[in-house]
């Protein structure tokens, strides 16, 4: 996993928590580099999972909960960062719709050693977007929370609902994103 979703997860527990829990963090999780991580490094997924084990026994927040925060915080860093990703949407849809075939490709250029989660998409109606997520490391909260950032950042309001499903015969999560009439 790419450094930076490390440091911006440390940022988000500075900036919601305070310096002090993530110090208490990065000690409680005996991490291999004591919490030393570049932006472009590639490091194991288990060390955040351990960040985020680790802040959930500090603050008695779920670890779902905390991911899905996560996922609205990066949302939020990535439109300040890479500002170009939204420009071209015509909304919310259009943008979800558009991970892999844009969103993704874009960052495999800056990040060629990145391992992405696939999303596969059926729109179903003007107000129903179905969402399929395949990935390894099983953090569909963080995609929650990526998704529900990027209903806000296009200023629509909505639910979105997850449950296990398959994609062309493969395991996958199934988000169902529906937009309030």
């Amino acid at each position: 996993m790419k450094g930076v979703v490390f440091t911006e997860f440390m940022d988000m527990v500075e900036e919601v928590f305070s310096d002090e829990v993530l110090d208490d963090i990065i000690d409680a999780a005996k991490l291999p580099n004591d919490g030393a991580y570049t932006t472009v490094g590639t490091y194991d997924h288990e060390e955040i999972v351990r960040l985020v084990v680790a802040l959930s026994e500090q603050t008695n927040i779920a670890v779902p909960e905390l991911l899905e925060a996560f996922g609205n915080h990066l949302l939020g860093q990535l439109v300040k960062g890479y500002p170009q990703f939204f420009a071209d949407a015509r909304d919310a849809f259009d943008f979800l719709s558009n991970i892999d075939g844009y969103i993704h490709v874009e960052v495999l250029k800056l990040y060629p050693d990145a391992e992405l989660p696939k999303f596969f998409h059926e729109q179903l109606s003007d107000t129903h977007l179905r969402m399929y997520y395949q990935s390894s490391r099983h953090f569909e909260d963080l995609a929650i929370g990526l998704i529900k950032g990027t209903l806000a950042h296009f200023q629509v309001q909505g639910n979105v609902t997850k449950s296990e499903s398959q994609w062309q015969g493969q395991a996958a999560i199934q988000f169902d994103i529906v937009l309030n009439d």
